[in-house]
């Protein structure tokens, strides 16, 4: 088998999003992709990010929220941002490496806007598992969406 795929997932605060897209490609596809995820910004571990990936098997709870300067030096092939900010803060990277965005929804954003308009906790997390589940549709098509 020929080398992994290097991907970094590239998020504004590495809590949520970035942190799905990790958990899901080490389990789908950790067979030909090597798999990090960092932030602009170190926001820790969103606990309703782990909740929603727990429910579908996926423990992301060992999981640490990184900066992208971690990951300075590693020969990646991708950088894929997940969020908005994280696109137009892409820092400078190797040449060698190839951006791509693709964006979803903030969970924590949308979460919040519920909770304010009177939203129980269980209807809370379904945007967190709405973009879980969007997530996992763009990995499941990784490599091929990346050519």
């Amino acid at each position: 088998m020929k080398n992994k795929i290097k991907i970094l997932f590239l998020c504004t605060g590495n809590s949520c999003r970035s942190q799905m897209a990790e958990g899901w490609t080490r389990t789908l596809k950790g067979n030909y992709i090597e798999v990090y995820s960092a932030g602009i910004e170190k926001h820790g571990l969103n606990p309703n990010a782990v909740s929603v990936m727990a429910e579908v098997g996926i423990d992301i709870s060992h999981q640490k929220s990184q900066l992208f300067c971690d990951y300075e030096g590693y020969n990646l092939d991708w950088i894929i941002t997940v969020c908005g900010h994280a696109n137009e803060s892409c820092p400078v990277v190797q040449a060698s490496t190839q951006i791509k965005h693709i964006g979803f929804d903030d969970p924590p954003k949308l979460a919040k806007k519920l909770k304010e308009n009177g939203a129980s906790k269980k209807e809370q997390l379904e945007p967190y598992r709405r973009v879980r589940d969007e997530i996992r549709a763009f990995v499941e098509k990784l490599p091929d969406l990346l050519n």
